[in-house]
């Protein structure tokens, strides 16, 4: 084998980044979930400069030197790969000055931590005053990565999450959405509303909801010794492929919103765990995209949580949580899951209404990154687009409106397209699955969910990053996103 001085300089800085980036995410989850509320200045602090530190290494003059140089070496076609993930996020990074980055960090935490307060209490105002840092170091940040990448502000922003991706894409595929989805709902709905539904009668303890969440996502794979469950105010998967950190949320009132909104994360989680452990470290060994990653969260609550034959095998689990009672009959309990009714939370929307709410999002953040609109114009967008959309009034409710997600506080704008991206992503894995495995529906009814589990490491988990988007959904499904597939599998569910 030929020497690749250069490329070997790139992959011990790169594992050096992976490894303290491990201890930045483990601060983060910290934060979200086991924190208390007077560690928050001094942590953002430390995030802030972990922040600060990972971006000086990213923008280490002598990089570029080695990327150049690389660019000559004999090197093979993973290695390749990994060089063009290196020049990438190299390119990113050099788009911004340090004092930018530290001030992201600094704003992001600051408003999050006080959103946990202003959510319940409704503070719109109260909000507005750490939003608009936010939403201004944004725009700046958007206007940087422009002016290097030569795309739109909001599209550079996007690229974060989904490489490659472009407004004018999702405007298309949203706009194809947008123009069957209130039909659908209303078909379903009328269809729905001649069946008998049995409600489940609480109160559900908190304790037995944990129990029964952390054996449903044992079932489906999840590695306990390579991760663990806790409670934050926004579900998350964090960490890091050697350590994932999930997070729930319970109510006493409500069962299934937990179970559901874990079993989500598992996909996450499930994910991060099949990374491919030996290019770890590396860029190349990261997942593939956040729409690819959604895909899996949705595949396992959508696709396969959803699964009238999976649904079989956790209406045992659940009457040894709570007990027995006519509502968790197996049809019963899949009637229940399967539930369309609009409302006001997207996490927990059911699978029809919920491109909806992140169509709504898409349109308001947009306008928003752009400066077509300004923060003070959200509350009325968005109760004029849930009106239409969903035909919910949420005028005065900013608690389960604007306020109800965390991705904003943050300043992750451009990220919600890719929860709708990763749900026709994930109906296409399943039918490519199902070309593949014509009894797939059988086995999983069965309980050999380890026919899903088999396809997806070998086509999406170990592929990680070494192939683009488009490229990998080609390789495993023989096709690029494709939504027709999400419309076939909404119907096929729903209205057959």
């Amino acid at each position: 084998m030929q020497a690749t001085p250069a490329y070997d300089t790139l992959t011990r800085t790169y594992t050096r980044l992976h490894r303290l980036g491990h201890l930045q995410s483990l601060a983060g989850w910290d934060q979200a979930a086991k924190m208390p509320p007077k560690g928050n200045v001094a942590r953002a602090a430390a995030l802030t400069e972990m922040a600060a530190m990972l971006h000086r290494m990213r923008t280490d003059p002598a990089l570029a030197d080695a990327i150049a140089r690389a660019e000559q070496e004999a090197l093979s076609e993973l290695q390749r790969a990994n060089l063009r993930e290196i020049r990438r996020d190299w390119q990113r990074a050099n788009a911004l000055p340090e004092s930018l980055v530290q001030r992201r960090q600094m704003a992001g935490s600051r408003c999050e931590h006080a959103w946990r307060q202003q959510r319940p209490a409704n503070d719109w105002k109260g909000f507005l005053g750490n939003f608009r840092e936010v939403l201004a170091i944004a725009r700046e940040e958007a206007e940087r990565l422009s002016e290097c990448m030569g795309v739109s502000r909001y599209d550079a922003l996007m690229d974060r999450f989904e490489p490659g991706m472009t407004s004018a894409t999702v405007d298309r595929l949203f706009g194809e959405v947008r123009a069957w989805l209130p039909g659908l709902i209303c078909q379903v709905r009328e269809r729905q509303g001649r069946e008998t539904l049995i409600p489940p009668v609480g109160p559900f303890p908190v304790e037995a909801q944990r129990r029964l969440c952390e054996r449903v996502i044992g079932l489906l794979g999840f590695d306990f010794e390579a991760g663990r469950l806790d409670v934050s105010a926004h579900p998350f998967c964090g960490g890091v492929p050697e350590d994932v950190r999930l997070t729930t949320r319970f109510a006493e009132d409500d069962f299934l919103s937990s179970l559901l909104g874990t079993v989500h994360e598992a996909g996450h989680g499930r994910y991060e765990q099949n990374l491919p452990r030996d290019w770890l470290g590396q860029p190349v060994a990261e997942a593939r995209s956040m729409a690819v990653h959604e895909s899996q969260s949705l595949s396992f609550e959508m696709q396969l949580g959803s699964h009238p034959g999976f649904v079989a095998q956790l209406a045992p689990l659940v009457v040894q949580a709570f007990g027995a009672q006519p509502a968790f009959e197996p049809a019963n309990l899949h009637r229940l899951m399967t539930r369309v009714k609009p409302g006001f939370i997207r996490v927990e929307a059911d699978e029809v209404t919920y491109p909806a709410h992140v169509i709504l999002r898409y349109e308001i953040e947009k306008p928003l990154v752009e400066g077509e609109i300004e923060a003070e114009d959200i509350p009325a967008l968005w109760d004029s687009k849930m009106m239409e959309l969903l035909g919910i009034d949420t005028r005065g409710n900013y608690r389960d409106g604007p306020l109800q997600d965390v991705h904003w506080t943050e300043g992750g704008f451009g990220y919600f397209p890719c929860y709708s991206l990763g749900a026709m992503f994930a109906a296409q894995w399943f039918a490519a699955m199902r070309r593949a495995m014509p009894d797939l529906d059988a086995r999983i009814a069965a309980g050999d969910l380890g026919a899903v589990f088999d396809w997806l490491r070998e086509h999406i988990w170990t592929q990680a990053s070494r192939w683009t988007t488009d490229e990998l959904a080609l390789r495993a499904s023989g096709e690029t996103l494709n939504p027709a597939h999400f419309k076939a599998h909404l119907e096929s569910r729903y209205l057959s």
